[in-house]
């Protein structure tokens, strides 16, 4: 696509002529608009198309935030701290605008409370200089605003929000993305955590069909994912907090919506798994949950990457929240409630409980592990599959006795070790990059560039049986034939 004269970071899209920037050597559009924005009558509803724009809009300054509390990964200097309604925007980083390189399209985690594109810890920009593509980071609605389901209301009110804009960020990226150097037939998918859930769940919606042709899950956490009467029932439990009828919520204040859900997320967190925030399945978007879907093939059927960390639930284990079960009392509990056939041969799997390292493996199972190797079962009979653990943590991780914790991979995939939170995970990361991280960032980019496409003696694909799983270790990757056997087969008597 062309360029504008006279200035190397103008670009003349389908959309509108935007003016970026540079970052880290490569060109950068922050704050881009992939949606008219869902503020006002478009509040609770899914995302219009963009409309068009005259003259040169500026792109060197993120967006606002989604609205949401402080939280720990975006807690840098240089971190955005506006909040906003108005949050459908995402970052493009490019290293060639006149290429036609492979995109990756980074769907960031935080149970669909927390985050954004836009955090220093995402960065794209050593991703697109390190491996010659395209990477675009979307930024969605969370909370009461995308991640707490109002579907059930009626006119007025679509269900699945955070998922729908993600579809609509992924078709802006189809029809605009060659402005920028990306072949849009060329797509990956990644994410973690909500991120990761969030891409099995598109993997799943017949609507994101031909948007992507590959994905990335780094540790999904599916029981984010509930059906529909489950959600209707927190959904008219959210009205009578209100107390007002469904004509009246989208006049409320921000405040007030958010405090009731609040509310409801709290309450949550002590009775289910499931928690208030997160996707729909039983509904026209999302037919089926995502394991469901995979032994039905009922998927896309895309090649795959997922995996999970060694220790998920260890930085979990500090606050010991009830739906993630990391004690005695809340394993009981947790049993109790999903699976009271399955506790005993799930407690069987875990030889050292109940000292502490079983519990968190057994908490890092429930919510990552099992659901994981689950969908990893299902999918690799329709679809070519890779299976990783990550099992590298250093001398801070090492420090604080938490191991390779929940996102603790991230840092590695994006090279992110400038952000605030690479350098608490990796003091010295700017000046000296870990092993793992080139040995990840490669695999991940020769997985983007179309590396899955033949046999890969150095990964080979997962099938039932073997069930080959790359190692991903500080010193070096291993494949290994199904490391967590007596876990996973435990677990399958509950997903």
């Amino acid at each position: 696509m062309a360029v504008v004269a006279g200035d190397s970071t103008v670009l003349s899209t389908p959309s509108g002529d935007l003016r970026g920037d540079t970052d880290g050597g490569v060109g950068v559009w922050r704050g881009v608009p992939y949606a008219e924005q869902p503020t006002g009558p478009r509040r609770f509803q899914a995302p219009d198309p963009l409309r068009p724009w005259a003259g040169v809009r500026e792109a060197t300054e993120h967006g606002p935030l989604p609205p949401q509390t402080k939280s720990f990964v975006g807690g840098g200097r240089d971190d955005p701290k506006a909040r906003d309604e108005a949050c459908l925007t995402l970052t493009v980083w490019s290293p060639d605008t006149t290429a036609s390189l492979p995109v990756m399209v980074w769907i960031p985690g935080g149970a669909f409370v927390y985050g954004a594109g836009q955090f220093q810890f995402y960065n794209g920009s050593r991703l697109a200089a390190n491996g010659n593509v395209v990477v675009v980071n979307v930024t969605y609605r969370i909370g009461v605003f995308g991640g707490f389901e109002l579907g059930d209301l009626g006119n007025g009110f679509d269900d699945n929000l955070a998922l729908r804009d993600q579809i609509a960020a992924l078709r802006w990226v189809r029809d605009n993305i060659a402005a920028f150097g990306g072949d849009p037939d060329q797509v990956t998918v990644f994410g973690e955590s909500a991120g990761a859930t969030s891409v099995l769940a598109l993997m799943a919606a017949p609507t994101a069909e031909g948007l992507f042709g590959r994905a990335i899950a780094q540790s999904p956490a599916l029981p984010l994912i509930a059906d529909r009467e489950f959600r209707a029932a927190n959904t008219h439990e959210f009205l009578r907090r209100l107390g007002v009828g469904a004509d009246e919520v989208k006049a409320l204040p921000q405040r007030q919506l958010r405090r009731a859900a609040g509310i409801l997320q709290l309450k949550s967190t002590a009775t289910t798994p499931t928690l208030a925030y997160g996707l729909t399945h039983g509904t026209d978007l999302l037919p089926l949950h995502p394991v469901e879907a995979a032994r039905r093939g009922a998927t896309l059927g895309v090649p795959l990457i997922i995996g999970t960390n060694s220790h998920e639930a260890s930085m979990f284990a500090w606050t010991k929240p009830p739906m993630l079960p990391t004690t005695r009392e809340s394993i009981d509990n947790y049993f109790a409630r999903v699976a009271p056939h399955a506790k005993r041969q799930v407690l069987q799997a875990y030889p050292a409980y109940p000292r502490r390292s079983a519990l968190i493996a057994l908490g890092s199972d429930a919510m990552f592990g099992g659901p994981t190797w689950a969908f990893a079962d299902a999918y690799g009979t329709h679809a070519p599959t890779r299976m990783y653990r990550f099992d590298h943590f250093g001398i801070s991780l090492r420090m604080l006795g938490l191991g390779a914790t929940h996102g603790s991979e991230i840092v590695h995939v994006h090279h992110s070790y400038a952000s605030f939170v690479g350098r608490k995970l990796h003091p010295l990361g700017r000046r000296i990059q870990p092993g793992v991280g080139r040995r990840m960032q490669r695999a991940w980019l020769n997985f983007a560039r179309g590396g899955d496409d033949a046999d890969d003696e150095d990964w080979p694909r997962y099938e039932a049986g073997e069930r080959l799983t790359r190692l991903i270790t500080s010193t070096r990757d291993v494949m290994v034939s199904d490391p967590d056997a007596v876990r996973r087969s435990a677990w399958s008597a509950v997903y």
